[in-house]
Order: structure tokens, then sequence, then C-alpha cells
């Protein structure tokens, strides 16, 4: 998939981002519904709202989103049909421009998450037994501190140095 793009998300896109939310809780197994379809999309609306969630973009499709409040990341989704092209990494990588630490929860089953993070430089910085999410999930908390001093000394192709 190419041709897509990052942008602030607008008020008129709270129904892509609640779908695309919804549709994640619905085609999860493990996970409760504790919220009506209405209810998330009251919910991306609020996101919206308050200037934290940039999408991704293509031919007018909402195929991913990312909510982050300062260094506190509340969401990350991308639509099933954009899974694997990269679209949450670029999100999570725009993120990372914007703001140094960043931190979120992601749910112990969600070990394509877990995985995803792990990856992209977060560390498990606490567990969580659910006591304290609407769900009663258990949880993970991770941090990215920021580029290593080895990533700063040996930049990517998608990470020259800016003259």
């Amino acid at each position: 998939m190419t041709g897509w793009h990052l942008r602030a998300a607008q008020p008129t896109d709270a129904g892509a981002v609640a779908a695309i939310l919804s549709g994640f809780i619905d085609g999860t197994d493990w996970m409760p519904r504790i919220h009506t379809r209405a209810e998330d999309l009251a919910h991306a609306g609020d996101l919206i709202d308050r200037g934290w969630v940039t999408v991704a973009e293509a031919d007018g499709a909402i195929l991913g989103f990312l909510a982050r409040e300062g260094a506190f990341v509340h969401a990350l989704y991308v639509a099933e049909t954009a899974q694997g092209a990269g679209v949450g990494l670029a999100l999570l990588e725009h993120a990372k421009s914007a703001q140094v630490p960043l931190e979120l929860w992601t749910f112990e089953a969600n070990r394509g998450a877990r995985r995803f993070y792990e990856r992209a430089g977060f560390e498990l910085a606490e567990q969580g037994d659910g006591s304290t999410n609407d769900e009663g999930l258990p949880d993970r908390r991770y941090v990215w501190q920021g580029p290593s001093p080895r990533d700063a000394a040996h930049p990517s192709d998608n990470e020259r140095p800016r003259a």
C-alpha cells in the first residue's frame, strides 16, 4: 500500500477513527466490549477535539490513527486492511519526532502490539494486573527514551542528519 500521508485529524474524521477502534474491539476475541459503538464515536471525537490525533490517509480513507497527549500515547490503531503496510510505524515515528520520551500502555494479551513496540525501541517499564484499566485486563506500560547514542552516530537512510 502506497500513497498515504499523515495529517492532523479533523472533526469529520471521528467516524472513521471510531470505526477502526470498534473494528479492533469487535475482531479481538480477548477484548471485552465495554462501550457501545456510539461511545466509541464520542471518544474518538473527544480525542480529535483535544488536538491529540494524527491520522494516516490515502485517497480520502483513514487507514490508522495515533492519539498522543504530550509524552503519553493514548491509542494507536490501524485498520485491518492497512496492517503490515508501515502505517503504524509511520504514525509512531511521527510521534517520536515530536516528543521524547514517549510512554504507553498495551494489553498483555496483545502480543502483536507488544512485539511492535519492542521492535520500535520501547522498553517494558511496568506490568499491571488489570485493576487500573476499564477492561480489567492485565497490561504493560512501555517507555521509549529516545534514540540511543549508537542510533545518533549511525542514522538509517530514513533518518539522515539535517545540515
